[in-house]
């Protein structure tokens, strides 16, 4: 099995910066992009960013300048920095994993949600 374990988060003033990592563990061959999502109360969950394993780069919009994604494809682990951050900016930011090969197979993982909030 595959598991995608995230770090970092937390509350922060308008302004400030936070980052977030997401490790995948298990028996894993290859992953193909990796990417955050987020999901405010009562909105949709949305893309933030997303990364290929070429380092091909996909932002949304709203974060484009504040935000940067990066991974560290040997250690199957995705990274995001976030500064300039903004009362919107706060939600359960989701980590995802895109086509894992891995010994069981090839399929799809999500992280378990960390918490940003940034107060006013």
């Amino acid at each position: 099995q595959v598991q995608l374990v995230e770090s970092g988060g937390g509350l922060v003033q308008a302004g400030g910066s936070l980052s977030l990592s997401c490790a995948a563990s298990g028996i894993i061959f290859s992953i193909n992009d990796m990417g955050w999502y987020r999901q405010a109360p009562g909105k949709q969950r949305e893309l933030v960013a997303s990364i290929s394993s070429g380092g091909v780069t996909n932002y949304a919009d709203s974060v484009k300048g504040r935000f940067t994604i990066s991974r560290d494809n040997a250690k199957n682990t995705v990274y995001l920095q976030m500064s300039s951050l903004k009362p919107e900016d706060t939600a359960v930011y989701y980590c995802n994993a895109d086509s894992v090969w891995f010994i069981g197979g090839l399929r799809d993982y999500w992280g378990q949600g960390t918490q940003v909030t940034v107060s006013s």
